[in-house]
């Protein structure tokens, strides 16, 4: 079982309601979302083509890819519509005081 370690990423006032940023741990880039004033977080390319999904669009809790439209389930990474067919990694992600963080594996 790898371990996780957790990396603060945002402050919860960095990413308003139905809305979507990139961060980096390390060179792996990470979208953080906030659904309802709940953050999540997923890998940051879509994984149709390579294009960050921070550019996309937010409904809900869908992230739609800004290139070919393809959207992905945000709580659970679920690729709903093509032309994505692969899921997006999630990762665990916990707030502390106005901090997100994001779990990684070692």
């Amino acid at each position: 079982m790898s371990e996780i370690e957790y990396h603060a990423v945002a402050k919860t006032d960095d990413i308003p309601e139905e809305d979507v940023i990139a961060v980096f741990v390390g060179e792996e880039e990470i979208a953080i979302y906030n659904v309802e004033g709940e953050f999540f977080a997923t890998h940051g390319i879509c994984t149709h083509e390579d294009v960050g999904l921070a550019d996309g669009f937010v409904e809900g809790d869908l992230i739609e890819c800004p290139l070919h439209s393809a959207c992905f389930e945000i709580k659970t990474g679920k690729a709903v519509n093509p032309p994505a067919e692969v899921d997006l990694k999630t990762y665990p992600v916990k707030v502390e005081g106005d901090t997100i963080y994001v779990g990684v594996e070692k």
